[in-house]
């Protein structure tokens, strides 16, 4: 993937989606699934983790990915805001259901997994418990981009002892979510077709169980951190999950993961 500096895409119309370079971070991963569903083009623009990144910061008043900004509206930096915009951009396909009651459950499940306290939440706080609780973690220069990450997501050693039983938690909810869903006759987490919920699970699951590296390479820390289950999680990380997982890339989606 090409991507435009922060400079530069300021200066281009359209829609521009700021991910970060190098890794498939889950969170931008679904908001350019998003986009690919909805057939949206949009120009990607570079920044950088653990970095000030200045000049994304200086534009959409973020230093974070993924940001998306459209022409001249203000920048969307929450997963449901980039939902929402996609939403209006691209009405069809519709990735939020217009039943009510489908509605709202798609939004409690799909903040269970980006949300605050969600899957990718506290799967953050587990990989970054190695570092932060090394005696010098306060002080190793090497260690500065977790301590930045362990400050944006609220890491503590109490934290981290509670996101074992959330992870498991919200696996069992959504293991049990599909199990009834197809006992009703549906290949999807709500309803009876895509949703958005199901692109942040395939996005995120990565995060549980990572795809073949020759379809979703990553650099080997990465991936051995992802892979490094708690015997808990193991146990109740369904494999239905992750055939679901690869159902929604092989029918919607493209491989391998370019970024």
């Amino acid at each position: 993937m090409e991507y435009l500096d922060p400079e530069e895409a300021r200066s281009r119309a359209g829609l521009r989606l700021a991910l970060t370079t190098g890794v498939p971070g889950p969170w931008g991963e679904a908001a350019k699934s998003i986009f690919h569903v909805k057939g949206l083009d949009y120009f990607p623009v570079r920044q950088t983790a653990g970095e000030e990144n200045a000049a994304l910061l200086e534009w959409t008043g973020h230093r974070n990915a993924p940001t998306a900004v459209f022409n001249n509206e203000p920048a969307r930096a929450g997963w449901a805001e980039i939902l929402h915009l996609a939403e209006r951009l691209a009405p069809a396909p519709a990735l939020i259901p217009a039943d009510g009651h489908a509605r709202a459950l798609m939004f409690g499940l799909a903040n269970e997994i980006c949300g605050e306290d969600g899957l990718g939440w506290n799967r953050r706080h587990q990989l970054l418990t190695p570092m932060l609780s090394l005696p010098d973690a306060a002080t190793n220069p090497a260690l500065a981009t977790g301590r930045t990450l362990g400050g944006q997501y609220g890491w503590s050693a109490e934290a981290s002892e509670r996101a074992n039983d959330r992870v498991c938690q919200i696996l069992t909810l959504f293991s049990e979510q599909l199990s009834a869903q197809k006992k009703a006759g549906s290949e999807y987490f709500v309803g009876e077709t895509l949703s958005a919920v199901d692109l942040y699970w395939a996005t995120f699951s990565a995060m549980i169980e990572p795809m073949a590296a020759k379809l979703n390479p990553m650099p080997a820390m990465m991936r051995a951190a992802y892979s490094g289950l708690t015997p808990e999680i193991e146990a109740v990380a369904d494999p239905a999950l992750i055939a679901h997982r690869d159902f929604i890339y092989r029918k919607h989606l493209v491989l391998p993961l370019d970024f």
